[in-house]
């Protein structure tokens, strides 16, 4: 693992490749390069990209650069907050080139608001306590109207964070924590190789809780596969039901050619769900979540419905509708809601109630020759555009 070594050379501003959907409006600060596990068979990101810890001193001077030009950006902004064209043209010409990535960043976060910031990259808690606080308490310095600072963090990671430094994170103004749970079975967290136990998984999202800090698991239809799809349900509704998170956020699977994963699926030693087998998984899922009072969120592309959220216990029937009625729908039905959600003609099961589209729809599979049979086929192709 590489850390903090060439303190002085500093090369400038730097964002890394991901963050959560929910943090799309969210300044991003990268603390840590690339994933240091990257393991994970399901995940192409960082795949080769050896992991490192950026200086404290550099990842302040992105601070800095950032907060020096949102104070420029807000003098240039008239009384109704909005900046001519033509004047941050001449910002961007009037500084360093190495310059533009941060003015960018501050530009879209200014655009967005300011009230949230993304701590990057896959697992910046691996860095020591002191460190990460000393990042945070500069951040409220420098930027004192922020409302939302998050991070994403491996469940092993949060494990061996003792009780007061996390809740000194928390003090700091780490106020949510994304975790990839992905499944509460520890067949599936084997086979895919998070490198972590359900037990672990329970153990950091109940300290992350305990510290007073926001709590958003990461859940992941499908993962299983077809043997393993009962399994991964009902064991991570139960790793969840001992957590009680804030969120728990739906991903589904998607193998585009370049994880590890798909070497198996290519094989046939890993048999993908179909979108209706996922739909029954999802549906065991939600109805095995008892006790907790999480919200529900289903914001990201790859999944079916985006409908499908909603806080729990009081919601929960609103939230199984959509599911219950596309698992009623005759199979042509679903085929033509499968397609035209994939090519975004469809955002919810309710948009086939448009005669337009659903001729949009109807259209594209007969030029394509896209029926029942073969519709799960397609839908692996358009899904892998969204990673």
């Amino acid at each position: 693992m590489k850390s903090e070594k060439n303190r002085d050379n500093y090369s400038g501003f730097e964002q890394g490749p991901i963050r959560p959907p929910s943090e799309a409006d969210s300044l991003l600060i990268r603390v840590t390069r690339n994933c240091p596990w990257n393991h994970c068979t399901f995940c192409p990101v960082y795949k080769g990209a050896p992991f490192s810890i950026r200086p404290v001193s550099h990842v302040k001077q992105d601070i800095d650069t950032v907060c020096r030009f949102i104070d420029r950006l807000e003098k240039l902004a008239d009384p109704g907050g909005r900046i001519a064209r033509m004047d941050i043209q001449k910002l961007f010409e009037n500084i360093d080139p190495s310059d533009s990535q941060a003015l960018q960043a501050a530009l879209s976060w200014y655009a967005a608001g300011m009230r949230s910031i993304f701590i990057q990259d896959a697992n910046s808690l691996i860095i020591k306590p002191e460190r990460l606080i000393d990042i945070l308490t500069h951040i409220k310095n420098r930027f004192p109207r922020v409302d939302r600072i998050t991070s994403y963090a491996r469940s092993h990671t949060i494990a061996k964070i003792s009780d007061g430094d996390l809740s000194a994170m928390g003090s700091a103004g780490l106020n949510r924590i994304h975790i990839g749970l992905e499944s509460g079975s520890d067949q599936v967290l084997k086979m895919i190789k998070k490198g972590v136990t359900k037990e672990i998984q329970i153990k950091a999202g109940i300290k992350v809780k305990r510290a007073g800090i926001e709590l958003s698991e990461y859940v992941m239809p499908g993962l299983g596969g077809q043997g393993l799809s009962e399994d991964h349900a009902l064991e991570t509704a139960d790793a969840l039901n001992r957590i009680n998170p804030d969120f728990i956020r739906l991903r589904t699977l998607a193998i585009p050619n370049r994880v590890p994963l798909f070497d198996d699926f290519s094989k046939g030693l890993f048999k993908k769900c179909t979108d209706r087998m996922t739909v029954k998984e999802i549906m065991r899922f939600l109805e095995s979540l008892n006790g907790i009072e999480s919200m529900i969120k289903s914001d990201h592309i790859l999944n079916l419905f985006q409908e499908v959220e909603g806080k729990l216990p009081e919601e929960r029937d609103r939230i199984l509708a959509p599911l219950r009625a596309f698992a009623r729908l005759d199979p042509d039905r679903q085929c033509l809601y499968q397609v035209g959600r994939r090519l975004g003609i469809f955002s919810r099961l309710s948009d086939m109630d448009s005669p337009h589209r659903i001729a949009k729809v109807e259209k594209t599979c007969r030029q394509h020759g896209i029926t029942p049979e073969n519709v799960d086929d397609t839908v692996d192709e358009l899904m892998k555009r969204f990673i």
